[in-house]
């Protein structure tokens, strides 16, 4: 092995510009997939935080055939014990019909315990006007979303109408404006549990209640354990399938482009092979004379493409990770696309990945050139010209 290891250092040695070529064409490509990688890490746990960490992870519904969830309070605390359940926030929501001035707007009218619901959805940081805790000791109040109170010229100590079929109409005043940047901007408003009981005319009944999980993966698990007690129950994944989606089309997208870079820069190392094989014909034919076996040829080739494809993948994955983290926390002009700094995520297990990826696929792509060498007769090598 150690004299196969010393020829083909030799043979990459000889021809430096071909090998700075061919680790370079590498490099370049693994820079690419790196800084790639590590922007699509970044958008991925981004899409997270501002979606998935804001939904409830779990929403408990009524028994079928059933439009309440009756004696709640029973049903919360048993949900509260399964193993993995870190917060939960029954609710009341229903259609509702709002007059302010000469304005109207239909919208949803969510009745919930402050406390309870922050812990699951983390409403209150969506709070830019206005106090949210108000909500717990204030009676007859609400918290609308910015569209909503652009659209009806609502502020902060209005009072709003609200009323709808079979309901009794109420006069409630304006707390508190969230800003989530979402649609639920202008087609979700807030109340207490009580006030819109009162509203509705139904007592102590609610009609779905919010989980919050301590590993979001576990949804449709813990969904199942709910079901298993006669209650619907869904989980993000299977309420939110678009987030899922998006994140599966892009990284597939992804994945398929940078593998064409990778497969062209690996041609690369093919090209430089078949060039040493092409300038070292005599010498394949003289160590095959000396009693080389045609193995020992074609690892000398195989362990050639191994050291360029390593020290190409070593070289542009130091390079990507380092590009990736000076872009990384870039400041975006007003928010693009809701970002205010380009993420990025750096993961050791990417880093090994592709490594060894890179390191593989140039391993392979130096079979043909090494099977070539190891091809030649040794007469015709030795009396070539």
């Amino acid at each position: 092995m150690r004299y196969k290891l010393f020829i083909a250092l030799r043979h990459i040695r000889a021809r430096k510009r071909q090998t700075i070529l061919s680790v370079a064409a590498i490099g370049i490509a693994v820079m690419i997939l790196m800084v790639s990688q590590s922007f699509m890490a970044g958008f991925t746990q981004e899409l997270y935080s501002k979606t998935v960490n804001n939904l409830p992870h779990v929403v408990v519904s009524p028994q079928d055939g059933e439009d309440y969830i009756y004696l709640y309070k029973n049903i919360v605390e048993k949900i509260n014990g399964i193993d993995g359940v870190v917060a939960s926030s029954p609710y009341l929501i229903g259609e509702a019909s709002f007059k302010f001035k000469d304005y109207t707007k239909n919208a949803a009218l969510k009745g919930i315990i402050p406390s309870q619901e922050d812990a699951v959805a983390h409403t209150k940081k969506d709070i830019v006007k206005g106090n949210y805790d108000e909500l717990t000791y204030s009676d007859r109040s609400i918290i609308i979303g910015d569209t909503f109170a652009e659209d009806m010229e609502l502020d902060i100590g209005d009072s709003v109408e609200v009323s709808f079929p079979n309901a009794n109409p109420v006069s409630l005043r304006v707390i508190a404006i969230y800003d989530t940047g979402t649609s639920l901007d202008e087609s979700l408003t807030y109340t207490s549990l009580e006030t819109a009981q009162d509203f509705y005319d139904i007592e102590d009944v609610i009609n779905g209640i919010s989980l919050r999980l301590a590993d979001f993966n576990r949804d449709r698990e813990i969904a199942q354990i709910i079901e298993e007690s006669g209650y619907n129950a869904e989980g993000w994944t299977t309420n939110n399938p678009e987030i899922l989606r998006t994140i599966a089309i892009e990284t597939t997208s992804n994945n398929i482009t940078l593998g064409f870079i990778l497969l062209i820069a690996s041609f690369g190392v093919v090209s430089t092979l078949n060039m040493v094989v092409m300038g070292k014909v005599k010498e394949i034919g003289i160590l095959l004379a000396m009693g080389a076996t045609k193995s020992n040829i074609r690892l000398i080739f195989v362990i050639e493409s191994a050291i360029l494809g390593l020290a190409g993948a070593v070289l542009g994955t130091a390079l990507g990770v380092a590009l990736a983290l000076s872009i990384g926390g870039y400041a975006l002009p007003d928010g693009v696309y809701g970002l205010d700094y380009i993420p990025v995520v750096v993961r050791i297990k990417d880093v090994l990945a592709i490594i060894t990826i890179v390191f593989l696929l140039n391993l392979i792509a130096g079979i043909y050139p090494a099977q070539r060498a190891a091809s030649l007769d040794p007469v015709e090598a030795i009396t070539t010209r």
